[in-house]
């Protein structure tokens, strides 16, 4: 189902309307929002430069730091009191970046989630859970209201006790679960040592995931945990921008269509800042086109995709963005060569005899990085043969996938650390 006519607009009507809510909004925020002004007028550009969608590469970045900077409302087009709800980042590497909404954007919200959550099938029969946590986080609220919205029935069931998340799925009847790939895939584990089969004694037949990358492989163990004709797509979306809502994939599984109605994308080479060409890979920037409360102008999301303006098989003919690769503060850099954690995930869920999790951690010895995998075998076994065996497996496709030696340490089955919400694959040790 689409959920709205924006949805399957023309290319002209997508960039006419597209353009008359930029420049509404670049002449806003100049008016309203004093860092922007200055930012703006040390770039020597004013509302009037944009005159086409051309132009927004003429509008200065804004960026995490900008967010930080002007800590907690200084990036606000409206005054505190019209805002309605206030979220924030967990602030872990410095100040919290803080989110706030009118209840017009709200409203903006709820819809853009709707749209999400029609794509990946939802219905107004489902029975939709949602093991996001509830709180300052934007994830679990927003998928919520949204999925309320469609009409399903909620189950806000937040993070944790996993027993009693299984026991909630089988008595209320759960059809669509809302989760982190890991956290789906560890819920299943949970499932399985409780002698309870998810494809046989569970009814989930949706799942919504995002908060991490949902790669083809872990795409492909989630179908082998929770059944193969479970429907599985991933969404995007960050606090900052809104939260989910962005852009999520349709059932054809050839992108995530964003809602250009309300977010302009661009793709930028991450080291200079130049505009790349559509099918380019580079880094992600949005400008939001209809907030209210805190309309972002190019904001940089550090992550790595590629856009792509074909029309869908789905019927939708909004710009889609390949599921991520990763971000560029994720990539690792080992001796000279850059590393993502996404192509070591698709190397090991390629490899039979590995389970799904694992760790990467690096280290530096003298000069060199010293780059180890640890990941848990999917059956415990005391064959010297056989543990050597995976083990030159494991390090052969990882030296065709990155170009470079790593270690692999086997783990036992159960044995590395779960997560309930994103998980945190990634020990850098150099600094220490």
């Amino acid at each position: 189902m689409i959920w709205s006519k924006e949805e399957t607009l023309s290319r002209a009507e997508m960039e006419a309307l597209q353009l008359a809510r930029l420049q509404e909004t670049v002449a806003r925020v100049y008016e309203k929002v004093p860092y922007y002004r200055n930012k703006m007028d040390e770039a020597v550009v004013k509302p009037q430069d944009v005159k086409c969608l051309a132009d927004l590469a003429k509008l200065p970045f804004t960026t995490k730091q900008d967010m930080r900077d002007t800590y907690p409302f200084g990036l606000f087009a409206v005054p505190r009191e019209e805002l309605v709800r206030i979220h924030a980042s967990s602030g872990t590497t410095g100040k919290p970046t803080v989110v706030g909404y009118t209840r017009t954007d709200l409203e903006t919200w709820t819809d853009c989630v709707a749209r999400i959550a029609c794509m990946g099938g939802a219905s107004e029969t489902d029975v939709a859970q949602i093991c996001f946590g509830y709180g300052m986080f934007t994830g679990a609220l927003g998928l919520h209201y949204g999925l309320e919205k469609v009409g399903a029935t909620i189950v806000p069931s937040s993070t944790g006790n996993s027993e009693k998340q299984l026991m909630y799925m089988k008595d209320f009847q759960t059809s669509l679960l809302v989760a982190t790939p890991s956290y789906a895939l560890r819920l299943a584990e949970v499932a399985r040592e409780s002698g309870i089969e998810p494809e046989r004694d569970l009814g989930v037949k949706i799942a919504l995931v995002g908060s991490e990358l949902l790669t083809d492989a872990m795409r492909e163990e989630m179908h082998a945990a929770w059944g193969k004709d479970v429907k599985i797509t991933s969404n995007y979306g960050m606090s900052e921008l809104m939260g989910p809502g962005v852009s999520g994939e349709c059932l054809e599984h050839t992108g995530m269509h964003i809602n250009e109605d309300y977010f302009i994308p661009e793709i930028i080479d991450p080291a200079t800042g130049e505009v790349l060409p559509a099918g380019e890979k580079g880094e992600l920037v949005i400008t939001c086109i209809k907030k209210e409360g805190l309309p972002l102008i190019r904001y940089r999301t550090k992550d790595i995709t590629r856009l792509f303006y074909e029309p869908c098989a789905c019927g939708r003919t909004t710009c889609r963005m390949e599921n991520l690769m990763g971000r560029s503060d994720d990539m690792l850099k080992i001796r000279g060569v850059n590393v993502f954690p996404s192509q070591i995930e698709e190397v090991v869920l390629s490899i039979k005899e590995l389970g799904p999790h694992y760790e990467i951690v690096v280290e530096r010895d003298g000069y060199s990085d010293i780059l180890t995998v640890r990941v848990e075998l999917n059956h415990a076994t005391d064959r010297f043969d056989e543990l050597q065996r995976i083990e030159r497996k494991t390090k052969q496709k990882l030296k065709i996938m990155l170009g470079l030696d790593a270690k692999v340490q086997l783990e036992s089955p159960a044995s590395l650390q779960r997560f309930e919400g994103k998980a945190k694959r990634v020990r850098d040790l150099r600094s220490k």
